[in-house]
């Protein structure tokens, strides 16, 4: 099977290239580095003639960058994938397609299942929801894969709050489910090579890392990590970003596990090796903007 992973500088894209080259699939990388900007009409001709499946790794996970910028995120979250699935629809393409747990708006007590239809509140989740439905209508063999919290954008944020004061603000009110990067790539991965061995479970299907947990307790699990002093507080509070945040993006993910065998693993286990990668590239970044 001939893969083509589209993909933007993200640590997310390099992931899951590295481990799809150590299987026998035949693997095209596509770089898009700015999505928002992105030729659209010109989508026919980023795909070779003979690609058997379209995996768009842009990973959209961030509702504040979204709710800035309503335009670019339509046109990331929603008119590109929607590109990719016409095409793929015309040349008999299958697409894997990523989501997030923001199409949701939290109101439910208990986690969402994959049949829960998507009610959301944010700008993010809206073309988030918008694209699963045009997927489903436009092309019947499509994965879409809807996630978790990213565990790198919480600890960014809590290593921003750290250097500007001692204390971080984190409600204890939102609750979810974090994912970090590697294991993102992980579950990727493994749908992909099942569906070369001839899997014919199109659909839509969700993961997270494995302990339900607030944003406050996320919150006091990072500090400490490389880069946050211990001595930093966490306190119970709604900082502005936090309104962009539903009360409960918990998801449950037995749908996948009972059909790819794919079990959650604890996101606890990915917080070090997280934190160090983030640091690496911001040491990468700040060399390259140097020289």
């Amino acid at each position: 099977m001939h893969v083509l992973v589209v993909h933007d500088y993200g640590p997310l894209g390099k992931l899951l290239l590295e481990r799809l080259r150590n299987t026998p699939l035949q693997v095209t990388p596509l770089l898009v580095s700015d999505p928002a900007s992105a030729d659209l009409h010109a989508v026919q001709n980023w795909v070779p003639e003979d690609i058997d499946l379209i995996v768009n790794a842009l990973w959209l996970v961030d509702p504040e960058d979204a709710q800035q910028d309503p335009e670019d995120t339509h046109k990331a979250a929603f008119s590109l994938p929607v590109a990719l699935a016409e095409c793929a629809r015309d040349r008999g393409i299958a697409l894997f397609q990523l989501s997030s747990c923001y199409v949701f708006d939290g109101r439910k007590q208990r986690g969402y299942i994959t049949s829960n239809p998507g009610q959301p509140f944010n700008e993010l989740g809206n073309w988030q929801w918008e694209c699963e439905q045009a997927l489903r209508t436009l092309l019947p063999r499509h994965i879409i894969l809807r996630t978790g919290w990213s565990l790198s954008r919480f600890i960014r944020k809590v290593q921003a709050s750290a250097s500007a004061g001692p204390t971080v603000s984190m409600p204890g009110r939102c609750r979810g489910l974090p994912v970090a990067v590697a294991d993102l790539a992980r579950v990727m991965s493994a749908v992909i090579i099942q569906i070369d061995c001839g899997a014919e479970v199109w659909g839509t299907y969700q993961y997270a890392g494995a302990e339900e947990v607030s944003l406050y307790e996320l919150g006091q699990v990072i500090v400490g990590l490389p880069g946050i002093p211990e001595s930093t507080r966490v306190v119970d509070e709604v900082p502005d970003w936090a309104q962009l945040e539903p009360l409960n993006t918990t998801l449950i993910c037995t749908k996948i596990r009972n059909t790819f065998g794919i079990k959650q693993q604890p996101w606890r286990s990915f917080l070090a090796d997280e934190a160090v990668m983030l640091k690496d590239d911001a040491a990468k970044a700040e060399r390259a903007s140097a020289g």
